[in-house]
């Protein structure tokens, strides 16, 4: 994933382009927070979280073409960035769920939003957080999950004792890195590092996302040959999770063949489930 950071000097600003698209910097709490619109009034709104590269990648020029499409299908489009920003943390470590969702919340106030449809685009870590989100929040119609998770892991520090995600100023619980990781994780090799921390299956259970209680279409991509973790399997775990709970919304997931950046090349999946399940809807 792309690493970028767009530092905002003002709290607010707004750029026309020549396609009459407007360009917001929104004044939100430890999150930094960019909206993107379209000229047409009841703009469906999608919200799009990066990994754990940091900054806010989709105000990038690499995802600009991205950001284009949506606005010329009729979305409005947020990219957030929620650490490694100016005003933000500075480690993807016991971040506040709450200051994320209040940032999607301010941004829906905007009177060109429908602020009864929104959906959230998160890639590997920001995948996690935007289960995370949906799961705690029921306004959030519709989430797409690219490389995520099906569980809590450990903030990005050295010691590897923290929750990456809070809520109401409590950790999240976590997998731990236990015995068997270690060894794989001091050869860098996150995969291996995963698999062993997912044998904890107790430690695993306390951790696991809730995503019976989101209240919308879910899509799930995987990569099939992840070499950052096993997100096909973890994806399958999900899947199971929604028929073991009757889940009544729609939910899908799609491996692709290739490793963790490869499902980011299949933005046409997206754009059909979200046509079909989110803006219609």
């Amino acid at each position: 994933m792309i690493k970028f950071c767009r530092h905002s000097f003002s709290v607010f600003l707004l750029i026309f382009s020549a396609n009459a698209f407007a360009q917001i910097t929104l004044q939100t709490p430890n999150v930094e927070s960019v909206l993107y619109l379209g000229k047409n009034k009841n703009q469906p709104l999608i919200v799009g979280l990066g990994g754990s590269e940091g900054g806010n990648a989709w105000t990038s020029d690499y995802w600009k073409k991205n950001r284009d499409q949506f606005i010329e299908k009729g979305y409005a489009f947020l990219a957030l960035g929620y650490f490694g920003c100016k005003g933000t943390p500075d480690t993807l470590n016991k971040i506040a769920i709450e200051d994320v969702y209040n940032a999607i919340k301010i941004a829906s106030k905007n009177k060109l939003i429908n602020k009864k449809k929104i959906a959230i685009i998160g890639g590997s870590r920001g995948a996690d957080l935007a289960l995370l989100i949906a799961s705690y929040y029921k306004d959030i119609d519709c989430v797409v999950s690219i490389v995520g998770s099906n569980a809590v892991f450990p903030g990005h520090t050295n010691h590897f004792t923290t929750s990456c995600w809070t809520y109401q100023s409590k950790e999240l619980s976590f997998v731990p890195v236990n015995d068997e990781a270690v060894p794989f994780l001091m050869k860098r090799d996150l995969r291996g590092t995963f698999e062993a921390m997912l044998k904890d299956t107790i430690a695993v259970e306390k951790a696991t996302i809730k995503i019976e209680n989101i209240k919308g279409a879910v899509f799930l991509l995987s990569a099939t040959k992840d070499e950052i973790c096993p997100s096909t399997p973890m994806a399958e775990t999900m899947i199971a999770r929604f028929k073991n709970n009757n889940f009544k919304y729609h939910y899908e997931h799609k491996a692709i063949e290739g490793g963790h950046a490869e499902p980011l090349k299949h933005f046409d999946l997206i754009s059909n489930f979200l046509e079909s399940n989110f803006a219609k809807k």
